[in-house]
């Protein structure tokens, strides 16, 4: 099996550094339009392999797409952050642009690959995906809701003093400080709910923090995060190809559920050999919905910049 990674930058090398150390694929082919960039990754990696053990072969390449032929799962993680000054319409204009490019290379010599999308604005690029690849709705998954749910569930250990991997916790609706949606009425610690743990105060801040987690890192780093967004573009990786049948956030095409239609927009759902197969509804409260809907309508003014500059 191949599995290809575009954006050799610190996302996607996390993302190509966890799936060659997890063994998901023979083949990994690392991709990037800077001459070398992707290569110099690809060997710098390789030379861990006689200290880690694993026996993946990384490839690096320079744009040439032939390179990826017959990948089985295809990881976008290319664009430009936002910059000082630069408008949504701007940065949304500049991605989409490489992100179509990107996913049309990828289908012209991968036809049968699944798509995840990392690039941002995530929603929005997914929904390009959708609408211009015309590929099954279930080929196309958005990785954003898996990484804020990762984040959600440290904030929670703060909170618990607790192991994350004992909780179970997830956020829904779009990738973004303003319209994501910690579901802390579900949250649970070995199946007890945290709401009988923690107060509503402390519970607000948990999600408080969690909205603002990559802004959080930003101030911190001066640059957005990279290795939780890498591990989680894998672990989506790693339940396709392994065909787990895991539950996670991801933006996804929704066609009636939650309420929404014509949009893509993180909801939980399962991850399996053929891409996302269930979505599951959490049965959402009358103020949950009507937050997820505000949410969705945040999403629907970014997609409308595809449609203005006649991306779709």
């Amino acid at each position: 099996m191949k599995i290809t990674v575009v954006g050799a930058g610190a996302v996607g090398a996390t993302c190509a550094d966890n799936i060659a150390r997890k063994e998901l694929a023979e083949e990994l082919v690392l991709l990037d339009i800077k001459e070398g960039f992707a290569e110099g990754k690809a060997i710098d990696m390789m030379q861990t392999t006689a200290l880690l053990g694993f026996n993946t072969k990384i490839t690096g390449v320079t744009n040439d797409y032939s390179k990826t032929a017959n990948s089985a799962v295809a990881v976008i993680t290319s664009g430009l952050p936002r910059k000082p000054g630069m408008t949504r319409e701007e940065l949304i204009g500049i991605n989409a642009g490489i992100v179509k490019g990107v996913a049309e290379n990828i289908l012209k010599f991968s036809p049968e690959a699944i798509i995840i999308v990392i690039s941002n604005p995530m929603d929005t690029m997914t929904y390009l995906a959708l609408k211009s690849l015309g590929l099954p709705k279930n080929r196309i998954i958005g990785m954003g809701g898996t990484l804020d749910s990762a984040r959600f569930k440290y904030y929670l250990s703060l909170a618990l003093n607790c192991n994350p991997n004992d909780l179970q916790g997830f956020v829904i609706g779009g990738h973004g400080d303003t319209t994501m949606i910690p579901l802390t009425r579900y949250a649970t610690y070995q199946s007890l709910p945290v709401s009988d743990l923690l107060d509503k105060e402390t519970l607000a801040k948990v999600a408080a923090d969690t909205m603002i987690g990559g802004a959080t890192l930003t101030g911190l780093i001066g640059t957005s995060a990279w290795y939780a967004p890498g591990a989680a573009g894998a672990a989506l990786v790693e339940s396709i190809v392994r065909d787990e049948k895991k539950l996670f956030t991801c933006c996804v095409a929704l066609d009636g559920e939650y309420g929404q239609n014509d949009i893509c927009l993180g909801v939980p759902v399962t991850i399996g050999k053929n891409g996302w197969e269930k979505i599951i509804d959490y049965q959402l409260t009358e103020e949950e919905q009507s937050t997820f809907n505000k949410s969705a309508d945040a999403v629907r003014s970014m997609n409308a910049v595809l449609k203005e500059m006649k991306l779709i």
